[in-house]
């Protein structure tokens, strides 16, 4: 049985760790200090070295009957902005932050779970599955740590990643692929007042490129947009350079390529058209998520749902998470909603029953294995 009253404590000891992106070190240490003093080893990888932060990713292996498969469970440990410095209070059976900060349950409502489940587990020594907790770095800045993980150290076939919107009992079997697409004209400075008909305008001429491109809603499945725009050295000079940020997603990877050379082929042509010339750089960033409700991994979260008395939701996404990652990697992953709602914004927050359900659900999908 869950114990509210220390699950809800620990969820709040947890998001008064400052553990903005880059700087996981101090949730890193108390986690391995937890997980240490149960009698785990907690093992850091070198992904910390590689990005130049704080903390590698962490991986606890929990033992469990040598019969039944092992089982993954990941969740992220950094947090967005403004995420110092956290209070959280609980307010009309709602976690919430008390000051001007995110509350942080994105995704540390996850981490708090599973170390409830842990713990009822080791309590009543039942017998379960072996159990692989992976806890990643810099996922808010790109899934870095994901990333730099190397899966060859786990031995599950099937894992849960606890980082989705939406009550508990919603299971995110799509989500998109997506490239980072950066978009560069390179024009001609003059001195904009005395002779502007001897440059080339870069800015202009990206933005003459830009309105003869897609961008938003390409069809349900596919995206595209620009996001940053900058170029040009001073008001008063042609300006010979811009640069634009921007990216492309879709469910489909056949749908992504196309769409992506689409936009670069109209980018190139119309620079070209005014005289200037283009550079186009294309970063796939990470793989779509496809599965269906007959994957052992979908059923497994449908059941648990169901046997907890939730109602199973398979549903879709726009965007990444670990669980893209680790799909890519050739463990089966659904991404699971826990509940956390208005994340990135101080108006976080999650509910006390919700955060109940996230370590039923948890408990139900390894009992049911």
């Amino acid at each position: 049985m869950v114990n509210k009253e220390r699950l809800v404590n620990s969820f709040i000891h947890m998001v008064s760790i400052d553990s903005v992106s880059g700087q996981e070190g101090k949730f890193r240490d108390y986690l391995t200090a937890e997980f240490s003093a149960r009698g785990y080893q907690v093992q850091e990888d070198e992904a910390g070295k590689a990005l130049g932060t704080e903390s590698g990713n962490l991986l606890i292996k929990i033992p469990g009957s040598s019969d039944k498969p092992s089982l993954l469970f990941a969740a992220h440990m950094d947090t967005v902005e403004p995420g110092n410095n956290i209070k959280a209070i609980v307010k009309q059976g709602r976690i919430v932050s008390s000051g001007h900060t995110i509350l942080g349950s994105d995704d540390k409502a996850a981490i708090a779970a599973l170390l409830e489940a842990v713990d009822i587990l080791m309590a009543s020594g039942e017998p379960h599955a072996p159990l692989e907790l992976l806890f990643t770095v810099g996922e808010e800045q790109g899934l870095q740590g994901a990333k730099l993980f190397d899966y060859s150290q786990l031995s599950s076939i099937i894992g849960y990643v606890l980082d989705a919107g939406g009550p508990p009992g919603n299971i995110i079997v799509q989500s998109p692929c997506q490239n980072e697409i950066e978009y560069q004209v390179f024009g001609k400075a003059a001195h904009a007042g005395i002779n502007p008909q001897d440059g080339i305008n870069a800015i202009h001429i990206a933005a003459q490129a830009l309105t003869a491109m897609p961008c938003g809603r390409i069809d349900e499945e596919t995206t595209c947009n620009f996001g940053i725009i900058e170029g040009g050295t001073a008001r008063n000079i042609v300006a010979d350079n811009c640069r634009i940020k921007g990216e492309a997603r879709s469910l489909q990877r056949v749908k992504l390529d196309e769409l992506t050379e689409k936009l670069q082929s109209i980018f190139v042509s119309e620079v070209k058209k005014h005289g200037a010339q283009a550079q186009v750089k294309v970063k796939f960033l990470y793989p779509e998520i496809q599965l269906n409700k007959q994957d052992k991994v979908v059923v497994m979260a449908v059941n648990a749902a169901q046997s907890i008395g939730l109602e199973p939701v398979l549903t879709g996404t726009g965007g990444g998470s670990d669980a893209s990652i680790i799909n890519g990697n050739g463990i089966a992953c659904v991404n699971l909603g826990i509940g956390m709602s208005n994340v990135h914004t101080i108006d976080e927050y999650i509910e006390v029953d919700d955060l109940v359900r996230d370590v039923e659900l948890i408990l139900a999908i390894i009992r049911g294995i």
